[in-house]
Formats: C-alpha cells, sequence, structure tokens
C-alpha cells in the first residue's frame, strides 16, 4: 500500500468500540527518574544527540474552581530511553529550559504549546522546534487528533488513560504512573516519526534509520504493569 492509500485509510474515524478492541500496550524500554542536576548531567548526551524528543508534562489534579497547579513531571524520550523529571525535586530553571530551546531538536507532542506556557510561567524561556502532533492531524484532515487516537490510527494500538488524574506530585510513582508516563512521551515520539514518514512533515530536519513501525514492536509490551 502507497502512502496516497494509507492517509486515505486514516481518514476513517475509528470509534471507541473499535479503540478498545485493539491491544493495550505500554513502553517497555528504559525509562530514568531525574530528579538532581546530577541525573540530568547523566541524561544529557543522551538528549543533546537526538533530532527529535517526544515530550509531555503531567500536572497534579485540582478539584477547587480557579486553581491551577503547576506541572509536576516533564516527560523526555528519545529512541534509547525516557526521561521522567520530577520538578518537586528538580525545580524548573536554565539547565531544563536550554534543552526546549534548542533549535536543532524537535519537541514533538499533542497541544505541547499549552504545556510550555505553564513552565514558562515558572522560568521565563522561549521553547522553538516545536510540533504539535494534534495540530498537524487537523492540518491535514485526519479525524484523529489526540495522541490516543492517534496512535490507534497510525499503529492499531491502544494506550491507557488510567492514572492520568493521578496524584503525579508524589515523592514515589507508582509502577502504572510511570509507565503511563513514559508512554505518552514514547508515542508522541513515535506519531511524529510515523507521519513524517507518511509525508505528513516534508523536509524535517534529521533521519530516522529504523522505521516507527520497528521501533515500536522493538520497544511496546503488552498491557499495564500492576500497581
Amino acid at each position: 500500500m502507497d502512502n496516497n492509500a494509507k492517509i486515505a485509510v486514516l481518514r476513517r474515524r475509528l470509534n471507541s468500540e473499535e479503540i478498545n478492541a485493539l491491544p493495550l500496550c505500554h513502553y517497555g524500554g528504559e525509562v530514568r527518574i531525574i530528579r538532581s542536576l546530577a541525573d540530568l548531567g547523566v541524561a544529557r548526551p543522551d538528549l543533546a544527540s537526538e533530532s527529535v524528543l517526544g515530550f509531555d508534562t503531567e500536572t497534579r489534579p485540582t478539584f477547587l474552581k480557579g486553581q491551577i497547579n503547576a506541572p509536576s513531571l516533564i516527560q523526555l524520550a528519545t529512541g534509547r530511553a525516557v526521561y521522567l523529571i520530577q520538578l518537586n525535586f528538580l525545580s524548573f530553571s536554565r539547565p531544563l529550559a536550554e534543552i526546549l530551546a534548542n533549535p536543532r531538536q524537535i519537541k514533538a507532542g499533542v497541544a505541547i504549546r499549552d504545556d510550555m506556557k505553564q513552565l514558562a510561567a515558572l522560568y521565563s524561556f522561549e521553547p522553538v522546534g516545536l510540533v504539535d502532533i494534534g495540530a498537524l492531524a487537523r492540518f491535514h484532515k485526519l479525524p484523529t487528533q489526540g495522541l490516543r487516537t492517534l496512535a490507534a490510527n497510525l499503529f492499531g494500538r491502544r494506550i491507557s488513560k488510567g492514572p492520568r488524574c493521578s496524584n503525579w506530585s508524589l515523592v514515589e510513582l507508582s509502577r502504572r504512573q510511570i509507565a503511563y508516563a513514559a508512554t505518552d512521551a514514547w508515542m508522541g515520539r513515535l506519531i511524529f516519526l510515523r507521519m513524517r514518514e507518511l509525508g505528513f512533515i516534508p523536509g524535517a530536519a534529521g533521519e530516522e534509520r529504523r522505521r516507527s513501525i520497528d521501533i515500536l514492536a522493538a520497544q511496546e509490551v503488552s498491557g499495564m504493569p500492576e500497581l
């Protein structure tokens, strides 16, 4: 099937029953928890070597009208690992802002500009190299524009929504929280790579040697971990 035929298939909206029937998976590769500048220093060579980073944040939910919490977690995915940066330990400041302001790297995710605005409220910076894959899907008239619906449409996989409203400010995150957070950033990167392969992103910087579907197969784990 050529790319035009694949794109025609992607323009069909999957209903909730079809998505729920897909195999559930989560990221099964290396996850590193970042709590200090020393931890970030160990991660920096891998982060700096990538042309595309998957990006997401998690925020502790609030149940009071008008109250907005700051992000508790930043997730950054490379081809080798996912880094979970706990902002209660390592506050958002210049060392982290420099990664997100690097013009030579793409940061890919859904509603990514909203996340960046929340981070800029903690430390003023100008993010560069952002690709909102949901906005990209809207531009190309795809009916699915969220991370989970794009994962279903592009890869035939279902990813969990379960821990989304859990307490992300905990000192020790649960196994399910770690798997959920890592999966979101990992899948955002894979969706970007898949969209590039399909021609939705012509002339994007950098080349990925392994196909996104091959990366998915190598790094996914079925289901979700136990609590």
